[in-house]
């Protein structure tokens, strides 16, 4: 189950359990339970001194496991095998649940532990599924920490009629106390704010009464980044607003174009990203999404940033990198089916459609890789493609075209998002060549067609090009004094993580010399 190399590192990891605890299992004769029971002998066997491990659970779903801390009342089961993406979750839940703290700001774990109420909470996440981590982690440590919220992680491949009768198409996906709660990416913030709902409140006053920055980014992807790094090194009072450090990186599977970098995945790219901005003095402000920009009112004065939750922040200059987007079809239907059939990460709701035909919307880069990945688990893939021919790079169209369960059809506009009333059932389009309309049965629908600005928040306050972008000169400065911008938002040519740390730089650079002239 687990190699000589792993199970070294695991034993380090094991080492700093002080509290001990048991692992609970509920097996069947089934092959995965075999699994099952060998992962939790290896790990018991790693500690044997602090983990105690018992066979005789009685949960109705088999194979599974509870992680319980003598002296507590804490309530964290996975079913299924957390392997994959999943193992460093299942690494932290032993090690949390063993006594370790976690790497959380004290006001926030302390506000999970008063949190009062009863809270059954269970996520579905698959293992090649690299947003699902966030998400489980999160709802692992809320049970570890709090005795009133219970937590059961499944894993979609092993419970597939569980998945089927629940009409899952999308993962991660939470459900609470038996209603859906959520789906997609969620932070820990994010999911106790919505348990918590003073908390947006007390966290808006928190945010109105810091001092002002010299430099405030917007953004925490790689220009917001960067820009932070370089301002930070200047020693110029700096501070980061951002939804989460990593931005739309965190959704991206493999990083191969990076200079100097081999190969990464988007949240271990985004993780180096945040140690990287932890080395400096900046204030980081997770979860905020701005609303409004408020320019200064005399030459030398504040800017001011209103964000969603009530909160001001100022500053004397700012950076704007708050990314993009996946673009929507914007088709009747999309919104309807949105995770019952209508998906935008191939990586993760992927396994969820084995077996079955699926269509691909998109023959750019990311459409083709989308096409190649779902070739290799569903049925049938279909790609659509607007222009006549494709758009993706040579060598991935040979790849495409030598797949025997492809097809591609050309010159195809996307008209309607067909559904039974609670999941997709196929898709109508227009061939662009005659304007006849025809319709294809399928049960699966993967958006790959470029992205938008996250700029909506800025019409009629800056200078946007008719994208949507913000407009910058070779500095980064936009129409506003002070205020400077880099990354997707603005109308640089290519959208390129490495193109996007670059223009971060310069912006900080350039907002560091307004500083200084100012």
């Amino acid at each position: 189950m687990l190699d000589d190399q792993l199970k070294t590192q695991l034993a380090a990891y094991l080492e700093r359990v002080t509290q001990p605890f048991e692992l609970v299992a509920s097996l069947d004769e089934s092959e995965t339970s075999a699994q099952m029971r060998e992962l939790l002998t290896t790990i018991q066997s790693l500690r044997s001194d602090k983990i105690t491990l018992r066979e005789d659970g009685n949960d109705a779903r088999k194979p599974s496991f509870t992680l319980q801390r003598q002296g507590s009342n804490s309530s964290l089961r996975f079913a299924g095998l957390p392997l994959g993406h999943e193992f460093t979750s299942l690494v932290l839940a032993l090690l949390w649940t063993g006594g370790h703290p976690p790497k959380e700001e004290q006001d926030l774990l302390d506000q999970i532990k008063a949190i009062e109420g009863d809270f059954n909470f269970e996520v579905y996440m698959s293992l090649g599924c690299h947003n699902c981590p966030d998400v489980v982690q999160a709802l692992s440590l809320m049970a570890i920490l709090n005795p009133h919220i219970k937590t059961t992680v499944i894993e979609g491949g092993a419970f597939r009629q569980e998945v089927e009768a629940r009409e899952i198409m999308a993962v991660p996906m939470v459900y609470l106390n038996g209603e859906v709660f959520g789906a997609g990416r969620m932070q820990l913030g994010e999911i106790v704010a919505k348990l918590d709902t003073g908390a947006a409140k007390r966290e808006a006053a928190k945010l109105s009464a810091k001092e002002a920055f010299e430099v405030l980014i917007i953004g925490g992807g790689p220009a917001g980044a960067a820009a932070a790094i370089y301002t930070a090194r200047k020693g110029i009072r700096t501070g980061i607003a951002a939804e989460r450090i990593g931005g739309q990186v965190n959704d991206t599977l493999d990083i191969e174009n990076y200079i100097s970098v081999n190969k990464t995945e988007g949240p271990k790219f985004s993780a180096a990203l945040e140690s990287h901005i932890g080395d400096y003095d900046i204030d980081v402000m997770r979860l905020q999404r701005a609303a409004k920009l408020i320019p200064a009112t005399e030459k030398g004065g504040l800017i001011t940033v209103e964000l969603e939750n009530g909160g001001r922040l100022q500053a004397k200059s700012v950076v704007l990198s708050t990314g993009a987007r996946w673009r929507n079809m914007n088709v009747p239907g999309e919104d309807q089916y949105r995770t019952k059939g209508v998906a935008y990460c191939p990586s993760c709701d992927g396994p969820l459609f084995k077996g079955k035909r699926v269509a691909v919307i998109g023959g750019g880069n990311s459409g083709v890789e989308a096409a190649i990945d779902l070739a290799g688990v569903v049925e049938h893939v279909t790609v659509f493609e607007f222009m006549p021919e494709l758009k993706a790079d040579a060598v991935l169209q040979k790849k495409l075209t030598s797949l025997p369960n492809v097809t591609i059809i050309k010159n195809a506009q996307t008209t309607e998002v067909l559904g039974d009333g609670s999941k997709v059932t196929g898709l109508s389009y227009k061939d662009r060549s005659n304007d006849e309309v025809k319709q294809v049965q399928l049960e699966g629908i993967f958006v790959q067609i470029g992205l938008l600005p996250n700029t909506d928040w800025l019409k009629d306050t800056l200078e946007l090009n008719k994208m949507g972008e913000i407009v910058i000169d070779a500095k980064g400065q936009t129409s506003v004094p002070g205020v400077f911008a880099a990354g997707d938002c603005t109308n640089v040519p290519y959208k390129q993580i490495i193109v996007a740390a670059g223009a971060g730089a310069v912006a900080g650079l350039s907002a560091f010399e307004h500083l200084i002239r100012h």
